[in-house]
């Protein structure tokens, strides 16, 4: 059985999951790094579907949680889903698309302040 779990993100610079998102899914998808204060974007590549039907809890959104949105369909619905592969797999809500996690716009803190 597949198990959906919130999308977790682990800092691309320290490995710290302290990960907060900190804009809006209308500009962009830019989260904080809450231990060495890296900024990044998430970005989502398709890699498949998943067939059939999925049971998706309904909870309310945190809106600092880790965000991205469906290389397919632009939703921000996106789990992860909880099979044990590494790396993990996501998977879009809305369309069932199959998604691998990637980052760009990588700026580490001594880049924010000219170091």
């Amino acid at each position: 059985m597949v198990s959906l779990l919130p999308l977790t993100v682990a800092c691309p610079q320290c490995g710290s999951q302290d990960v907060v998102y900190s804009c809006e899914p209308d500009c962009c998808f830019n989260h904080v790094c809450g231990r060495c204060y890296t900024s990044f974007e998430l970005i989502t590549r398709l890699v498949g579907e998943q067939p059939g039907t999925l049971d998706t809890p309904k909870a309310e959104r945190d809106s600092c949680a880790p965000t991205v949105a469906c290389a397919r369909c632009e939703s921000i619905e996106v789990c992860l889903l909880d099979t044990g592969e590494t790396p993990p797999r996501l998977i879009c809500l809305s369309c069932h698309a199959l998604l691998a996690l990637g980052f760009t716009e990588v700026s580490p803190r001594a880049e924010h302040f000219g170091f």
